[in-house]
């Protein structure tokens, strides 16, 4: 009988192999385990109820401006079929990419929508625009209103004829939202028509309203609701409107519009809700569907006519996109037109 290598047990290999294949058979099941818990609770999490917590409502400029009006709005409609809160998340400055970088760098799930303007639109007509239209998803067109010119009561221009005779003969500052602005970009076409119109920018809507209040300006670039206090109490009147057909609203059916003296160029205010690119399919059709509601209601047919707006201005999602696509496109072909 063979003698077993000194200080060995016999028997004592077999046993070390059976612990330690009892180990890697242990791990095998609970990873087997872990593997099914993680399937069905991501089976859980994608078919849990949506929303189920509250959603952002991005308003890329200040309170009390009408972004934040329609915001402000519609959430308070939309809670009531969501049922979640969206609270209004004002986040202002440089021509709204601010409030839109904020959308743009959040998950893509759902739980953020914004307000987009055309103010803010339009810098996506530049060489090197700050983003592009197929990285958010247009739910919907909520509200679309006239822009035009505007001047104080006590101006000398009292038709749009008196001031293209004024602006041929002398220097005249437009006061804008922005340099890059639909607001600019109307000015710079109409400049390169032969009138000696200049944009000023001016950030804040209450300093360019006062600016033509003032006499520090001309000419206010200005969409209908946003000035209508002015408007109703006597202080400015608008001499031109910027838009595809003749506006429907009774307080300004004698303002002639652009299309109508021969000028190329309609880039109305519009403000559509947007969330970001990615955002699942069937999530983006419940905040639409939440949106159209709100289009029919009768709260928002109210606050259309209070803003002075069209009143067919929503366009749902199955066309917002083309929509935006077309207002763009126009856009730079205005800029391509103004450098001829």
């Amino acid at each position: 009988m063979r003698s077993t290598t000194s200080g060995q047990v016999p028997g004592l290999e077999t046993k070390r192999f059976t612990f330690h294949a009892g180990l890697r058979s242990l791990a095998r099941v609970c990873g087997a385990l872990l593997g099914l818990a993680m399937l069905f609770g991501g089976a859980g999490q994608a078919n849990a109820a949506y929303p189920d917590h509250p959603i952002n409502f991005i308003v890329p400029w200040g309170a009390g401006g009408g972004a934040d009006l329609l915001a402000r709005t519609s959430s308070n409609i939309m809670q009531k079929s969501l049922k979640v809160s969206l609270p209004v998340i004002n986040v202002p400055g440089a021509d709204g990419m601010v409030g839109m970088t904020k959308l743009l760098t959040s998950p893509a799930d759902g739980y953020s929508v914004a307000v987009l303007i055309g103010d803010t639109y339009a810098l996506l007509a530049r060489k090197n625009p700050p983003f592009k239209l197929d990285q958010v998803i247009p739910l919907a067109i909520m509200i679309q209103q006239p822009s035009g010119y505007w001047v104080s009561a006590d101006s000398p221009y009292k038709t749009w004829d008196d001031l293209v005779k004024a602006a041929k003969t002398k220097n005249m500052t437009v006061a804008v939202t922005g340099l890059g602005s639909a607001d600019d970009i109307t000015t710079r076409y109409l400049a390169s028509k032969g009138l000696k119109l200049q944009s000023v920018p001016y950030g804040k809507p209450g300093l360019r309203y006062s600016s033509i209040l003032g006499g520090n300006s001309d000419i206010l670039y200005e969409q209908t609701g946003d000035v209508r206090s002015y408007f109703d109490s006597g202080k400015i009147r608008p001499l031109i409107f910027f838009y595809p057909h003749p506006v429907d609203i009774p307080a300004f059916a004698k303002v002639p519009v652009s299309t109508q003296l021969g000028y190329d160029v309609t880039l109305p205010q519009f403000r559509a809700i947007v969330v970001r690119a990615g955002t699942p399919p069937e999530r983006v059709k419940i905040l639409a569907n939440a949106l159209a509601e709100v289009a029919k209601s009768p709260a928002f047919k109210d606050y259309l006519k209070q803003q002075y707006a069209d009143p067919n201005s929503y366009v749902p999602l199955a066309d917002a996109h083309a929509f935006m696509a077309n207002w763009l496109k126009q856009a730079q072909e205005v800029i391509a037109r103004s450098k001829q």
